[in-house]
Parts: structure tokens; sequence; C-alpha cells
């Protein structure tokens, strides 16, 4: 099983490029803090809106 393992990441090692690796983690991480932002102030937003119609 250690042999697989061991396979497995020296396949993943030779083919994919260490540059290409890196822009698809940034690429996701851009993604993801841009949606966090979105769903932050849409919560935010949601809030005020409570607060607002209770007067």
């Amino acid at each position: 099983m250690k042999n697989l393992h061991f396979l497995l990441f020296a396949f993943v090692l030779f083919t994919l490029s260490s540059c290409s690796v890196i822009t698809g983690i940034f690429k996701a991480g851009a993604i993801t803090g841009i949606i966090a932002v979105i769903v932050v102030i849409a919560v935010i937003i949601w809030i005020i809106s409570l607060f607002r119609g209770k007067s």
C-alpha cells in the first residue's frame, strides 16, 4: 500500500508542473475569497434589514 501511495505521488509530481499547481491554488483561493466577501456583505445587509423592519 505504501508503494501505491509513493507511485501515485511520483506520477503526480512528474505530470504536473509546479507553476500550474500554484496557479490553481491561487485561483481557488481568489474565488473562495470573493464568495466569502459576498456572503458576509449579504449577511450584514440582511441583519440591517431586520432591525429596520421592526421600527
